[in-house]
């Protein structure tokens, strides 16, 4: 595979082909100060045939800290609209966000470069159009973890800083995220179309997105239906991902969901510390519309949004139908990973009841999510006495030794062999996620210009299910001061 300079990335913009309503054009807007390196991502940069030596060039943080274009880029502002928290938006877009252009790599795969922080364009409505340092970690790091955990998601090729000021709830500094995904496209995108009536443009739009991102559907006399129905199915799977690895996004709002099923808009997110399934990771959620384990649901809300932005192009009772799979998707995709956390491989109808006990107790005895179901592969059928570490996650040792017993008795019956389980069982249950006070670690040296903890947790989430090496702190649950965290929409 060939290696490319930025200045023959083949950069094209294929959604500023589109009619002008789709967005606007303008260019990022630089920093008063001059921008600098802070974080690469030679993983990101493979996905584009990026030469990862070009990161050392005083250019590259110049074309992604706004300051210079390279050939082919096209900037400009998507625009759409949704539901945010439940109410309809009629008119969102993007508020700090500049689409850059395309990059088509080797393979054939085509890769948005989005710059987050790019200054202010026509949607910033009460903005700044600026990102801050705090934020841009987060989510840099956070993306490039989930895609560790097998996730889909957003990618992250760089943050470009500067010591430009921002104002939040203090001042910060201001930090540019060159955000990757296959499109930018979201159920938002849609909507805004549906309710200012603009049925030509409505089809306008799913057609481009049949075209580029579901070429199989063009010929099909279905094709709008068909393209709900995969949305549906992606969306499904990723939301039973996000169950099952414990991890909340915290802003599920319609204008927050990709139509490649993919995550979106990392925000407020947070990784269950301490197991509760009414987990708020958005402190700006007053009513836990958002909650951790109202994710399945909402999930199914937004598609009905996009379901109604589509009735111009497909029958009802179609779109119906096709809503109607999420649910059993989701959780039958569910307890399919939740199975494999526990080690088991045959399904068995009592399985739901097991593993609902199991989170039961979890959460009446504050257990660590991560860390238990980790240890979990430790366990010895037919050695009690060889799972008191396991015990000791519980307050009350019997109660979990009781759970123990059923959880034996099911192993026994696949005749599962405990050295063959545990490795099985560590593919699947992660030694390390960014929880929130590891993020909060990095984000607080970066802040007097230390960026060594941002590129030591990226090259750990990378790799999240395997033992490194003299980074068995990074497993450890948080400590106080680190469960109690408030991250709003903010961040």
């Amino acid at each position: 595979m060939s290696t490319r300079q930025l200045e023959t990335l083949s950069l094209d913009n294929t959604y500023a082909r589109l009619p002008e309503a789709f967005y606007a054009k303008l260019t990022p807007t630089p920093f008063a100060a001059p921008p600098y390196l802070i974080s690469f991502n030679p993983a990101a940069a493979a996905l584009i045939d990026l030469d990862p030596e070009q990161a050392k060039r005083p250019e590259f943080a110049a074309v992604f800290g706004g300051n210079m274009l390279v050939p082919g880029m096209e900037p400009l502002a998507m625009l759409y609209s949704g539901h945010q928290f439940g109410v309809y938006v009629p008119q969102l877009g993007d508020g700090r966000a500049i689409l850059l252009g395309e990059v088509r790599n080797e393979l054939g795969e085509k890769w948005d470069l989005h710059l987050k922080g790019a200054g202010l364009t026509p949607f910033s409505r009460e903005g700044d159009g600026r990102a801050v340092l705090r934020s841009t970690i987060r989510e840099y790091l956070c993306s490039e973890g989930m895609h560790g955990l097998g996730i889909p998601t957003t990618r992250a090729l760089c943050i470009v800083g500067s010591d430009h000021q921002v104002y939040r709830e203090q001042v910060e500094t201001g930090a540019m995220l060159v955000r990757m995904a296959p499109s930018h496209v979201r159920f938002g995108s849609f909507e805004i179309l549906y309710y200012r009536k603009q049925h030509e443009l409505l089809t306008v739009l799913a057609d481009y997105v049949i075209a580029q991102h579901y070429p199989h559907l063009v010929d099909a006399s279905d094709k709008y239906v068909r393209f709900f129905s995969e949305v549906v199915e992606r969306t499904a799977k990723l939301i039973a991902q996000w169950q099952a690895v414990g991890w909340a996004h915290g802003v599920m709002n319609t204008d927050n969901m990709s139509i490649h099923g993919i995550t979106l808009d990392y925000g407020p997110f947070g990784f269950i510390d301490d197991y509760d399934p009414g987990f708020i990771c958005n402190h700006s959620d007053h009513n836990g519309r958002y909650a951790f384990n109202q994710q399945p649901y909402i999930g199914l809300w937004n598609l009905s949004c996009l379901a109604q932005a589509l009735l111009p192009l497909a029958q009802k009772e179609d779109l119906k139908a096709a809503l109607d799979r999420y649910t059993p998707l989701c959780e039958g995709l569910y307890m399919e990973l939740m199975r494999a956390k526990c080690g088991l491989i045959e399904t068995k109808e009592e399985d739901a009841t097991l593993i609902q006990d199991l989170l039961a107790l979890m959460h009446l005895h504050h257990v660590d999510y991560t860390n238990f179901f980790r240890a979990l592969g430790l366990f010895r059928t037919r050695s009690a006495s060889l799972n008191e570490p396991l015990r000791d996650f519980f307050l009350d040792r019997e109660s979990f030794d009781q759970w123990a017993r059923r959880y034996e008795n099911r192993l026994h019956e696949e005749g599962s062999r405990d050295d063959v389980r545990r490795p099985r069982m560590e593919q699947v249950n992660p030694k390390y996620v960014l929880r929130n006070y590891l993020a909060q670690t990095a984000i607080e040296k970066a802040q007097n210009k230390d960026y060594s903890e941002i590129d030591r947790l990226l090259t750990l989430l990378q790799n999240p299910y395997s033992d490194q090496p003299g980074m068995e702190a990074y497993a450890a649950p948080p400590p106080n001061w680190g469960k109690h965290l408030a991250v709003s929409c903010s961040s």
